[in-house]
């Protein structure tokens, strides 16, 4: 086992050469035709968000794709849109990568997300949306769900601004070594619960702070970092943005962040759940923008609790929606262990000002004034989430939804309706939702329970620790 944390970690800048300035973000691609040319760049990953959210493509000749690949875009099997974590492609997708003879779709190169990654020297990172034969939008694909949601508030005028407050935790094994012990048995980076604690996390220091240059370095704005709960557990919290770019900076970080830790020699896990401890939230900061820039949230007078009225709408959707689209905020069969009582996140279906325990916490005024939505996990996918999280607020704006009154005290203890507690009741209550049906289509519904019923399959075929402990003897 080696360790990445304290003096003998490498000096930052033999991971991050200081070489000259970062490049603007995004950078422009005549910048990038020089650097090729001088040989600076050696390679650009052609990549598109997968369903799990992860970073999914090819590395090309430099050339090659200044030349011909920003223009007519890149070839992609079929199936990296209908996949588990796996990588194996079961029946029942809306896009059917069998029935398509493990054809291709193309990426196309989106030069607003073009960057240099720091922890990759010589090389480029560019993501892309999937268009079909036609060049028609793959509507399944996690990036074209979340534009159709953006366009549906641009016909209203409006924007989103979202930013995602992604918690891991890091241990001192590395990879290698924790894939050979089977995941058990780690050792946390550090010993105690840190929340907001300054010593308790100096050992693990360099390696965050290496983390955080080089998410500054790709374009992103660091806003805050810190220790979380659970022993080893940090969370570094990003400016926020236009919704899209904010989905496409979060892979890019869990993409990044897992590669230093991997180069540090440690190992660190996004999962919503990893033991019994505290588990690894995806919180979600919404707002909308009006075409003058105007908050439209902000108290004007027409809502309560200083809210617009269209806030007040806003979040009764959330309310109204959230056991349907619980399945977009947690995927997978580890998301609802962290989505317990008394586990400090979410069970109840609520909202309050500023009260964390609700699903939904109204915070901030006048520019300021959001939602913070509490319900997805670390393994949650960005695009997903946030679409969702938009369809939501549009349907109790379309409906005119009333808002009850806020939540006080302690939600985790009240009685009132409940989210899911199981992936199999969240893809239930999705496939008899008439509302994801009229907000995403019956495609992006069929798609996202196949994926849904892959990870039952895939949990159901398996035979667990507890299984064993409780049955090996005794049974």
């Amino acid at each position: 086992m080696t360790t990445g944390f304290g003096a003998d970690l490498p000096p930052l800048t033999e991971t991050l050469p200081p070489s000259p300035p970062p490049p603007p973000f995004p950078v422009p691609l005549e910048r990038l035709r020089a650097d090729v040319a001088s040989g600076a760049i050696a390679d650009v990953l052609v990549a598109l968000p997968d369903l799990q959210g992860r970073v999914q493509g090819s590395r090309v000749n430099p050339r090659d794709f200044t030349d011909r690949i920003v223009r007519d875009g890149f070839g992609a099997c079929l199936y990296l849109l209908a996949t588990d974590v796996e990588m194996e492609a079961r029946p029942g997708y809306a896009t059917d990568p069998w029935g398509g003879g493990l054809g291709d779709f193309d990426i196309m190169p989106d030069l607003s997300t073009l960057r240099y990654l720091p922890w990759d020297p010589g090389t480029a990172l560019v993501l892309g949306d999937a268009l079909d034969a036609d060049g028609a939008p793959v509507a399944v694909a996690p990036r074209q769900v979340l534009r159709a949601q953006l366009d549906r508030l641009a016909e209203r005028g409006w924007r989103a601004l979202a930013g995602t407050e992604l918690e891991f935790l890091v241990f001192r094994d590395d990879y290698q070594s924790a894939f050979e012990a089977d995941y058990r048995g780690l050792t946390p980076a550090t010993r105690f619960n840190s929340d907001y604690a300054v010593p308790e996390v100096t050992e693990i220091d360099p390696l965050m702070r290496r983390i955080r240059t080089a998410m500054e370095r790709t374009g992103m704005t660091v806003e805050s970092a810190r220790g979380e709960c659970h022993p080893g557990q940090y969370e570094i919290v990003f400016r926020y943005d236009d919704a899209l770019r904010t989905c496409d900076n979060h892979v890019v970080y869990k993409a990044g962040a897992r590669q230093l830790a991997a180069q540090a020699g440690v190992a660190l896990t996004f999962m919503a759940k990893y033991d019994g401890g505290e588990g690894n939230s995806c919180h979600v900061h919404l707002s909308l923008r009006d075409e003058d820039g105007a908050p439209v949230f902000a108290d004007d007078g027409t809502g309560r609790h200083g809210m617009s009225k269209y806030m007040e709408h806003f979040v009764a959707g959330q309310l109204a929606c959230m056991r349907d689209f619980a399945l977009m905020y947690a995927p997978n069969m580890n998301s609802f262990k962290r989505l317990a009582p008394e586990a400090f996140a979410p069970s109840s279906i609520a909202w309050g000002l500023d009260n964390r325990t609700c699903p939904v916490r109204v915070v901030g005024s006048g520019e300021s004034a959001r939602i913070e939505f509490r319900v997805p996990g670390g393994d949650a996918n960005p695009y997903l989430a946030v679409a969702a999280i938009i369809a939501a607020g549009l349907y109790g704006i379309e409906q005119a939804l009333p808002l009850p009154e806020p939540t006080a005290g302690n939600a985790f203890a009240q009685d009132g309706p409940r989210l899911p507690t199981s992936l199999e009741e969240a893809v239930l209550a999705w496939e008899g939702s008439d509302i994801a049906r009229a907000c995403f289509g019956p495609d992006v519904v069929r798609h996202q329970a196949a994926a849904a019923r892959a990870e039952l399959a895939a949990f159901s075929a398996s035979v667990t620790d507890f299984e064993r402990r409780r049955h090996f003897e005794r049974g």
